[in-house]
C-alpha cells in the first residue's frame, strides 16, 4: 500500500513518485515530494471538532436531545422536539451523528440540531 499522500487538486489516491515530484495520473497534477510530507504531518494534526447547536462539544457515547422537530424524508415521522438520542457516534459527511432512535430506527443527525444532556 502506497504511503503517498493524496493529490491535493483532485483527491486521487492513485499519486506516485517520480524522480523527486509526486505525480497525479488522473488531473496530471506534479508536486514536490517535501510538500506531500508536510501535508501528511498538517493533515494529521488537524482534529474535528463537533459542536451541538449551543456550542457544546460532542464526543461518542454522549446523550442529546433535539432541539427542533426534524421531518424524516421519504416516511411521514417526525422527531419531535425533546426526544432524547443516547449513545451517539460521530461521522465525517453531512450528518454528523449516527444514532438509533426510539420508535424510528438508526438515522443520521446534523449537530446543529441537537443539545447536549
Amino acid at each position: 500500500m502506497s504511503t503517498l499522500p493524496p493529490c491535493p487538486q483532485c483527491q486521487s489516491s492513485y499519486t506516485y513518485e517520480d524522480g523527486s515530484q509526486c505525480v497525479c495520473p488522473e488531473c496530471g497534477h506534479e508536486w514536490s515530494a517535501s510538500e506531500a510530507a508536510s501535508a501528511l504531518s498538517s493533515t494529521a494534526d488537524e482534529v474535528r471538532v463537533i459542536r451541538d447547536a449551543v456550542g457544546n462539544v460532542l464526543a461518542d457515547g454522549d446523550t442529546v436531545t433535539v432541539v427542533k422537530d426534524l421531518k424524516i424524508k421519504g416516511s411521514s415521522l417526525v422527531v419531535k422536539v425533546g426526544t432524547k438520542v443516547k449513545n451517539i457516534r460521530l461521522t465525517d459527511g453531512d450528518h454528523d451523528i449516527d444514532c438509533k432512535i426510539d420508535g424510528i430506527g438508526a438515522m443520521g443527525l446534523k449537530s446543529e440540531f441537537v443539545k447536549k444532556v
